[in-house]
C-alpha cells in the first residue's frame, strides 16, 4: 500500500487477540477502546485481515464506525456472512478445496497410505476441521487421515515424529492447540519441521520456502496485490458495493528442490505447470563460464599441440627429405670427384701391380733353377701379398667413396679418417707435384658421424687446395693438414699456398653454384657445408697472411670421449 498509494498512509493495526477463545465478553471492552480512539477522527478505511477480524467487524458494523469502508481479506469465502455486507462493504476471499490439494501431493507420492493433519483448537479452527473432513470424505479407504485438534502441542509433535512409513503431514494452522496454549504460526511450524520424519505440504504459500515440499497453494503475495489494489480504489473515492472480485483459486503448483531431493520425489511426476525453486545448481550452472574457459583453452592447446606435431612430423620428413637429397649429391659429387681422381687411383694401382709382376718373374726364374732359394722365395711371395693388399685396400677405398648408401652415422676416428683420405688422393699429389705435410693430434679424436661423407669433404678441400695451387711452382706448391683437440670439439685445418680467397668473397665461396674453376659446377663447398652442419660442426675459411687459403672444420666429439676427458 505505501508502493501503490498516491497519498500519505497513517496505519494503524489492532491485533483481536480474544478470537483465540469463544468467550465473546473481552470483546466488549474492545470494541469500546477502539470507538475511543477513533472518536475524534474515525479511520478512512478498514480492513480486516483473517476469518476472525472479518466475523468481529460483521457482528459489531453498527457500532464500529458504520459510515467507513469495511475491506475484508485473507478469508476464505465460506467464512464471511455475505447477509450481513453492506453497500459500504466488500472482500478479497479465497477458496480452500482440501481433496485437491490431498490428491495433489498424492499423485506425487503414491506410496502415502496416512496423512497427520495439524490443526489447533481456536473456534475458526474447529470449523475448519468439520469442512476438511466432509471434503475429504472421497479418501476414506485409501488414505488413513489422523488428527491431533484435542492434544497439546507438545504431544502433537512427540507423535508427528514417530510416524509410520509412507506418511506425510498437512499444515494448516496453529493458533491455540487443545492445552489453551496460543502459538505463533511460523515458529510452530519451524518446530514440527525439526522433528517431522514425513514430507509437510500445505495450502498457503506464505509458509512456503523451507519446510514445506510444496503443491498447489494460495499466493499470499497474489492474494495482497488484489487486496491493495481494491484498498487503493475505495481510498480513491469508489463505492465499496459496486468492487465485486471472485473468490481465487490455489494458484500453479510449486515445489522446493531441496524438499524434493530430501523426500526423494522425481521431478518427472509433478503436476504439469509446476515451478521448482531453491534448486541448488549443478557445477556445470556455477561454473559454466569457467568450464568453458577452461575447456576452450584446452582445445587451443590440443590444437596448438595438433599443429606442433603435424610440423614436427612435416620437418622431420623435409630434413629426412633433404638429406637423402645431400645424399643423392654427394654421391653425384663424389663421382665428379672420383673422375679427378682417376690418374691418382691408376697410379696407386700400378706400383702394387708392377711390384706384383717383378716379384712373380723372379720367382719364375728362381724356380728354373735346379736349387731354388727357399728363403728369398718366401721373401717374394710376402712381397706379393703385400702388394697384393695395398692394391685391394685402394679398390675398398674407391668403392668406399663411390658407393651409394644412406646416411649412417657411427664412431669414426678423424685422424684415421683424415689418413686415409690423403692416402686416397696421393696419386693426384704426386702427379701435380704438390707436397703434403700432416700433423696429426696425438690419441684419438673419435666423432659420431658418416665416414664416407666426412672424407668427402677432407677431399674435397684437399683437391681445392691443389687445384688452387696449379699456376705455381712446383717448389711452392705445399699442402698443410692439421688435427687437434679444442675442448670438447675435433678441429681440422687444411691449408694451401696458394693465392688465397678473393677478401669480397669469404662468406660466398659456401653458396651453391660458386666457383672459380674453368669447368666447375660450384657444389663442392656447398656440399661440403651442409655435410658438416649434418654433423652439428662448422666449417669455414679465411686468408692467411700472404699464404694461401684456411679451411677449418671443427665437429663435437663423441659424448664418452668428453665424458672421459672431464672426469680426468
Amino acid at each position: 500500500m505505501d508502493r501503490q498509494s498516491p497519498w500519505p498512509l497513517d496505519v494503524q493495526e489492532h491485533s483481536l487477540v480474544a478470537a483465540r477463545s469463544a468467550d465473546a465478553n473481552p470483546e466488549t471492552p474492545f470494541l469500546e477502546y477502539l470507538r475511543a480512539l477513533y472518536a475524534s477522527q474515525p479511520p478512512d478505511l478498514i480492513i480486516g485481515v483473517g476469518a476472525p477480524a472479518a466475523s468481529f467487524l460483521q457482528r459489531h458494523r453498527r457500532q464500529l464506525f458504520p459510515a467507513a469502508p469495511v475491506l475484508l481479506t485473507t478469508l476464505e469465502a465460506r467464512r464471511v456472512q455475505y447477509s450481513s455486507m453492506t453497500d459500504n462493504d466488500t472482500v478479497v476471499s479465497v477458496t480452500h478445496r482440501f481433496l485437491v490439494l490431498f490428491e495433489s501431493f498424492l499423485k506425487i507420492s503414491p506410496e502415502t497410505n496416512t496423512i497427520a493433519v495439524v490443526n489447533g483448537d481456536s473456534p475458526n479452527e474447529r470449523f475448519w476441521r468439520g469442512e476438511m473432513e466432509r471434503e475429504l470424505k472421497p479418501l476414506e479407504g485409501k488414505v488413513e487421515i489422523r488428527w491431533y485438534d484435542k492434544l497439546s502441542y507438545e504431544d502433537t509433535l512427540k507423535q508427528l515424529a514417530a510416524l509410520p512409513p509412507h506418511a506425510a503431514i498437512f499444515w494448516y494452522q496453529m493458533v491455540v492447540d487443545a492445552a489453551g496454549v496460543a502459538h505463533e504460526g511460523d515458529r510452530a511450524l519451524t518446530r514440527l519441521y525439526n522433528v517431522a520424519n514425513a514430507p509437510i505440504f500445505t495450502h498457503d504459500d506464505a509458509f512456503f520456502g523451507r519446510e514445506v515440499i510444496g503443491g498447489p497453494m494460495h499466493s499470499a503475495l497474489g492474494g495482497s496485490r488484489t487486496a491493495v489494489g481494491v484498498a487503493i480504489r475505495i481510498l480513491n473515492g469508489e463505492k465499496p458495493g459496486d468492487i465485486k472480485t471472485p473468490s481465487s483459486e490455489f494458484a500453479a503448483a510449486k515445489y522446493d528442490w531441496r524438499e524434493l531431493q530430501r523426500w526423494n520425489v522425481g521431478e518427472h511426476i509433478l503436476l504439469p505447470g509446476s515451478s521448482v525453486y531453491f534448486r541448488e545448481p549443478s557445477a556445470w550452472e556455477k561454473y559454466r563460464w569457467q568450464v568453458m574457459f577452461v575447456s576452450a583453452l584446452f582445445l587451443l592447446q590440443a590444437g596448438l599441440i595438433t599443429i606442433l606435431l603435424y610440423e614436427r612430423r612435416r620437418r622431420r620428413f623435409a630434413e629426412v627429405e633433404a638429406r637423402q637429397r645431400m645424399s643423392e649429391l654427394a654421391h653425384v659429387n663424389r663421382f665428379s670427384m672420383a673422375g679427378e681422381l682417376t690418374a691418382s687411383i691408376a697410379h696407386e694401382l700400378n706400383q702394387p701391380l708392377g711390384s706384383i709382376l717383378v716379384n712373380t718373374e723372379t720367382a719364375e726364374l728362381l724356380l728354373g733353377k735346379p736349387s731354388p732359394d727357399v728363403v728369398e722365395l718366401k721373401e717374394i711371395i710376402s712381397d706379393i701379398r703385400r702388394d697384393d693388399q695395398r692394391a685391394g685396400e685402394v679398390i675398398r677405398r674407391l668403392r668406399s667413396l663411390l658407393k651409394r648408401a644412406p646416411f649412417e652415422t657411427r664412431e669414426i676416428d678423424v685422424n684415421d679418417a683424415v689418413s686415409e683420405s690423403i692416402d686416397l688422393v696421393s696419386g693426384l699429389i704426386h702427379d701435380r707435384e704438390v707436397t703434403v705435410s700432416s700433423t696429426l693430434a696425438p690419441g684419438l679424436l673419435p666423432v659420431r658421424g658418416d665416414r664416407i661423407q666426412l672424407q668427402q669433404v677432407f677431399l674435397n678441400l684437399v683437391v681445392n687446395a691443389a687445384d688452387a695451387m696449379a699456376h705455381l711452382d712446383k717448389t711452392q706448391r705445399k699442402i698443410v693438414v692439421r688435427t687437434a683437440r679444442n675442448g670438447d670439439t675435433a678441429e681440422i685445418e687444411i691449408a694451401d699456398s696458394g693465392p688465397g680467397i678473393l677478401a669480397g668473397k669469404l662468406n660466398e665461396v659456401f653458396e651453391p653454384f660458386y666457383t672459380t674453376k674453368p669447368h666447375g659446377m660450384g657444389m663442392g663447398l656447398s656440399i661440403a657445408r651442409t655435410i658438416i652442419e649434418a654433423h652439428d660442426g662448422q666449417i669455414s675459411a679465411e686468408n692467411r697472411a700472404g699464404q694461401g687459403a684456411l679451411f677449418r672444420i671443427t665437429l663435437p666429439l663423441a659424448r664418452t670421449t668428453v665424458s672421459a676427458a672431464a672426469a680426468s
